[in-house]
């Protein structure tokens, strides 16, 4: 089924929070791993000597606005940034050192063409990365945007326009998920891109994020109007779908999840999303044929991680294993498979040492003739309406449903 503006709703059925300074001291998941995946032995080489002009919009109970690195890329000029928190806008700016700052990412879009700002980095709540990342498109911006792409089933009539959005500004529209540059996917893509895997079989992907266990209180809603708040596990499903999709940029086809009732209060007493289930296991169908087993779980106790594993016919990835196993064990060896060097002064960051390798590759599409982001809109859409789907099957007792086409 192709997804268009006209059949797709009959066809289907910032972060910003009050947390205390105390709280923002913990170590969120994910964030503990500073700067992994820097590279010491590589030299980096200049690809531009221009600058992009970017604005930054939410810094949030996450600190994504700055986490990123834009700040200290050498080809990024951070002019603008705004948070609906003004302590929080006050933090980003000094920051990232923007000279100039706005109360909310819709105003900072408006004034684009007086700051002359090239590129918006969108790290916001999840409920408006669909609208922003619109409105920024048709305003002629590049656009980067943290994960996911949209918020479920009810935004799923934003993904034609998301389409066409960028379709019709000819700019570039990436989606910062961290999976495609975690040394594992990042090695995993290059061995499907060298043929060393061949046709890909069978892929595990895994978000296990536990949370606190707030099983008799409302606790912990640190999310902008609550969207976080009984959030169905596969409305967040691009950290594990991300092992198949920016491997391949492939799609699922078909998809049947089992949802697992959770103890929490959120989930046990209700929500916005009238969603019972911390967990969500998913296995898709995808489009090379091949199976995927992609889980995504808020209440698993005591493991917390994001983890994925890949098979084909020549060959497979099991990094906990050891890496590649398979049919060119010798050709392997000589393969470069650890990331490039970053700029001088640009961290890694955080989510394996994904960060500064997103921010780096937006930019690189803006500044490079031909150069396509790993995480392109079509694989963005592709990597977060798996899940979606995979939702509407929990909810339908495991139903197996097909999943629309994003070409």
């Amino acid at each position: 089924m192709e997804l268009t503006r006209k059949n797709f709703l009959g066809g289907s059925l910032a972060l910003f929070a009050a947390g205390a300074a105390a709280q923002q001291k913990k170590t969120i998941q994910g964030f503990d791993e500073t700067n992994a995946g820097a590279i010491s032995a590589k030299t980096w080489t200049p690809f531009s000597e221009r600058k992009v002009r970017v604005g930054i919009a939410g810094e949030g109970f996450c600190s994504f606005g700055s986490a990123f690195g834009y700040q200290n890329h050498p080809n990024a000029e951070v002019v603008a940034c705004t948070d609906l928190n003004p302590a929080r806008c006050k933090l980003l700016q000094e920051r990232v050192k923007a000279p100039k700052t706005y109360p909310s990412c819709e105003e900072m879009i408006k004034h684009a063409a007086e700051d002359k700002l090239e590129a918006i980095y969108l790290a916001t709540d999840a409920a408006s990365h669909a609208r922003l990342a619109i409105m920024a498109l048709e305003h002629g911006l590049n656009v980067a945007t943290a994960v996911p792409a949209f918020l479920g089933k009810d935004q799923l009539e934003l993904v034609p326009r998301i389409l066409e959005a960028a379709k019709r500004s000819g700019k570039v529209y990436q989606m910062n998920e961290t999976t495609a540059f975690r040394a594992s996917c990042y090695a995993m893509r290059k061995l499907y891109e060298a043929d060393m895997l061949g046709a890909i079989t069978y892929t595990e992907g895994e978000y296990f994020h536990p949370g606190s266990n707030d099983i008799t209180s409302t606790a912990n809603n640190n999310s902008y109007n609550g969207w976080r708040y009984g959030l169905p596990p596969q409305y967040y499903p691009t950290h594990s779908n991300g092992y198949y999709t920016c491997v391949t940029h492939k799609r699922f086809v078909k998809v049947s999840c089992t949802g697992v009732p959770s103890l929490k209060y959120k989930y046990s007493k209700g929500n916005p999303y009238n969603n019972p289930y911390g967990s969500e296991y998913a296995m898709f169908t995808c489009e090379d044929g091949s199976a995927a087993r992609m889980l995504v779980s808020w209440d698993v106790p005591s493991y917390g991680g994001e983890d994925g594993r890949i098979w084909g016919q020549k060959g497979c990835y099991v990094p906990e294993k050891g890496g590649y196993r398979g049919w060119f064990d010798a050709e392997v060896k000589k393969l470069d498979l650890a990331k490039p060097q970053l700029p001088p002064g640009m961290p890694a960051g955080s989510h394996g040492g994904s960060h500064g390798y997103l921010t780096d590759d937006f930019l690189r599409s803006i500044l490079i003739p031909g150069h396509k982001p790993c995480v392109d809109v079509v694989t963005a859409l592709n990597t977060t309406i798996g899940g979606v789907y995979a939702h509407l099957s929990a909810m339908k007792g495991g139903e197996t449903l097909d999943v629309p086409a994003v070409v």
